[in-house]
C-alpha cells in the first residue's frame, strides 16, 4: 500500500499479516479521490472511516489535508497499527475501537464524508444497516456524502439516498446522500 497523493504521497504502508484487513487497492484508492478531488477541498472535511482495517483511506485524507479524521475498528491489532503509523507519519487522527453499528447508534456528530470498507462477505442488509443508520442517526452533514465499498455482487442502488456508484475492477463505490423529498 501507498499514499497516492498529497503532503505524504508515494510514502508506503506495510502492514503486519496478521492483521484481518483487505486494503482498498491503490488503483481503486486513487480513481476514487480523483473524484472525490473534482468535489471537495480536502481542508474543510470532517471525515469518518468505518472498518478503517489499516486505517489506508484516513492517512490519504490526512495527506490531503483533512484535519478532523475519525477511524473506526472493532479489531484491537487495527486500531492498533492505525495508532503508530499515524503517529509515525505525525497524523491527528482520532482512533476509535468500537463496533462500527454501536459506534453509528451512539454517534453525535455530523460529517461532510463518511467511507465505509465493510467485509465484502456481509449481507446486503448488513450493508443497508450501515446506510440505514448514518440517516437514521444525522450522522451527514446536509451537503454530506457516504461511500460504501464493496463487491461487485452487492447490490445497494434501490436505497432511497442512492446517488450513484463506481466500478473499479472488482470494487464497487456506492455514494449515498441526503436527498430530500419534496
Amino acid at each position: 500500500m501507498r499514499i497516492v497523493s498529497g503532503t505524504f504521497k508515494g510514502r508506503r504502508i506495510q502492514a503486519p499479516k496478521n492483521l484481518p484487513v483487505r486494503p482498498t487497492t491503490d488503483m481503486s484508492k486513487e480513481a476514487l479521490f480523483n473524484v472525490l478531488n473534482n468535489r471537495y477541498h480536502f481542508s474543510q472535511l470532517r471525515v469518518l472511516d468505518l472498518f478503517s482495517g489499516t486505517g489506508n483511506i484516513s492517512y490519504e485524507f490526512a495527506s490531503r489535508g483533512s484535519q478532523e479524521i475519525t477511524a473506526v475498528d472493532a479489531d484491537f491489532n487495527c486500531v492498533k497499527f492505525i495508532k503508530a503509523t499515524s503517529a509515525g507519519f505525525e497524523m491527528d487522527l482520532s482512533v476509535v475501537k468500537s463496533d462500527v453499528y454501536k459506534f453509528l447508534e451512539a454517534n453525535k456528530t455530523a460529517y461532510d464524508l463518511i467511507f465505509a470498507d465493510p467485509p465484502y462477505d456481509f449481507s446486503e442488509k448488513q450493508f443497508l444497516t450501515i446506510v440505514d443508520l448514518v440517516f437514521e442517526k444525522q450522522s451527514l452533514e446536509s451537503e454530506g456524502c457516504l461511500i460504501i465499498e464493496h463487491s461487485k455482487h452487492t447490490k445497494l442502488d434501490a436505497h432511497p439516498n442512492f446517488v450513484e456508484k463506481r466500478a473499479y475492477g472488482g470494487s464497487v463505490f456506492s455514494f449515498f446522500e441526503n436527498l430530500e423529498v419534496e
